[in-house]
């Protein structure tokens, strides 16, 4: 009760100063919370833009990566910070959607413990398997892993991120039911895959390419209905017969709730201006994500989008059968 009646009053405060203490913000580092484990892909885009979101503000971004829980250890940690700007969060559709379906009691609401800052970028997410998986595309992986589920493991960046809910609705289409190893973070499942430890993995593309690329492992469908421009040759899920199959990831910065609405512009207006440099969308580019359009980066845009994904994968994730507790 003291701690909810403190953390009103501090609110209150920095809303009717936000004004003043926007003109000054910010005036020390601000840290960017990564719930994931370095080395993924939500780490190398927020590094991306943070570094040049910290040359527009004046001050260090520093990345503080906080994996666990599918992301919402991290995603808590900024949810309960003090709401002054200095504590944001690389959101995902892991973290601000589909986990709060997925988790029967998951660690905070999305839609209304944060302040929405901007939807930054999109990635496909792609369907990769051990370089000597004796499957080249879907229709001879789907064959093989029927016949041998039993014996079979996918990885994830960690029960209830974006690439286990990936995998699990593609497990569902196919009617295949192999065993799920969770990890901290899409490099360290990556890590595995490439060593032959785990059979496939549903991943960001920005992580999966060099590989791809380097043929350490064996890449057999994008999971979107349209190709890759990155990935040109692979064919989708939807074009190899799984119609309609989608997955894809994006990610925006969010705030907790509470933070005062000029130093959410202040941040929205640095990333904004981030994302136009040429410098970070082409780095974007060469690893597959891409930039959101400008009419679809204001706060107000994020926090209906939000929303709307909430409600978007809901049906599809209980249809699966796939839950957490």
């Amino acid at each position: 009760m003291k701690r909810t009646i403190l953390g009103g009053a501090l609110t209150l405060l920095l809303a009717l100063t936000g004004p003043a203490g926007a003109q000054k913000f910010p005036d020390h580092a601000v840290t960017m919370v990564i719930p994931f484990a370095a080395g993924g892909p939500q780490d190398t885009i927020g590094r991306i833009i943070g570094q040049r979101m910290g040359e527009l503000l004046g001050q260090t971004v520093v990345i503080e990566n906080v994996g666990g829980a599918g992301g919402m250890t991290g995603s808590k940690r900024v949810a309960d910070a003090t709401p002054d700007g200095y504590t944001m969060v690389l959101g995902s559709v892991g973290t601000h959607a589909q986990n709060q379906t997925l988790y029967k009691h998951p660690l905070y609401d999305a839609a209304g413990d944060f302040a929405p800052v901007a939807l930054i970028a999109e990635t496909p997410l792609v369907l990769i398997a051990r370089a000597d998986f004796p499957a080249d595309d879907l229709p001879a992986f789907i064959a093989h892993a029927r016949m041998h589920q039993a014996a079979m493991q996918f990885g994830s960046g960690g029960a209830g991120s974006a690439t286990h809910i990936a995998c699990a609705l593609l497990n569902a289409a196919i009617g295949i039911n192999p065993t799920h190893i969770p990890y901290r973070g899409g490099a360290p499942a990556m890590q595995d895959l490439m060593g032959k430890r785990i059979d496939y993995l549903c991943l960001d593309t920005p992580l999966a390419m060099p590989q791809i690329e380097g043929r350490t492992v064996k890449a057999i469908a994008i999971l979107t209905r349209g190709r890759s421009p990155r990935l040109p040759a692979l064919a989708s899920a939807h074009e190899q017969g799984l119609t309609d199959f989608e997955a894809s990831n994006w990610c925006g910065f969010f705030l907790p709730r509470g933070t005062p609405e000029p130093i959410v512009r202040r941040l929205h207006d640095a990333a904004a201006a981030a994302m136009d440099s040429t410098a970070v969308q082409e780095k974007l580019q060469q690893i597959g994500a891409t930039v959101v359009a400008p009419d679809r980066r204001s706060p107000d845009y994020l926090r209906d989008f939000v929303a709307r994904e909430i409600a978007r994968w809901a049906a599809p994730i209980r249809a699966s059968g796939v839950s957490m507790d």
